[in-house]
């Protein structure tokens, strides 16, 4: 079943940021854009490409009022002693969500119950707390955080001006459409 449209389910987890346990809930994913990446495991292999090319991508998130989650199945106790550890990962300023309930990870349906780990995927959320986009990659495909600027750019102008879409690839200032009838079998 598709998560888009639908709000983020009650959780209740801790989490690593600024040198901090600190806790996050549903509720952190309201009042502004969030961005929640699921990874499967601390230290590993893809993982930390990933989260440190998020990392590159956060000031403009921020700037976008964006905020960013990173969660696995690890506890925050891990992703401190990661943090402490890689050079990659103790560059990130966002939070890490500690999931070793599973429960956010089978919230968001990205959750391998074989292996008990989170599958790569990326959600954005607006500021109600409705899922906007989903993307799940396969374990072995590293995703690409600037990826999510444009999208989260296109979610960000649908919100502000209703009865108008962004067409494929579109970027910020380029022209948009608006469904009509006649628009049918001319694009």
């Amino acid at each position: 079943m598709s998560l888009i449209g639908k709000e983020v389910q009650p959780f209740a987890a801790k989490a690593y940021f600024n040198g901090d346990f600190i806790d996050v809930s549903e509720e952190n994913f309201k009042g502004k854009w969030s961005v929640v990446c699921f990874y499967p495991a601390d230290f590993t292999f893809v993982c930390p490409t990933e989260l440190e090319d998020l990392q590159n991508q956060y000031s403009t998130l921020k700037d976008l009022g964006v905020e960013v989650y990173s969660v696995s199945t690890d506890t925050h106790f891990t992703h401190k002693a990661w943090h402490d550890h890689s050079q990659a990962i103790g560059k990130i300023e966002y939070v890490m969500i500690g999931d070793p309930s599973q429960k956010i990870s089978r919230n968001f349906d990205v959750l391998n119950e074989e292996e008990g780990l989170a599958d790569r995927g990326t959600f954005i959320i607006d500021p109600d707390g409705i899922i906007q986009t989903v993307e799940i990659n396969a374990g072995g495909i590293g995703r690409d955080a600037s990826t999510l600027v444009n999208k989260i750019k296109a979610a960000q102008y649908v919100r502000n001006n209703p009865g108008e879409v962004c067409p494929a690839k579109w970027e910020e200032g380029s022209e948009t459409l608006k469904p009509s009838l006649d628009l049918v079998g001319k694009i």
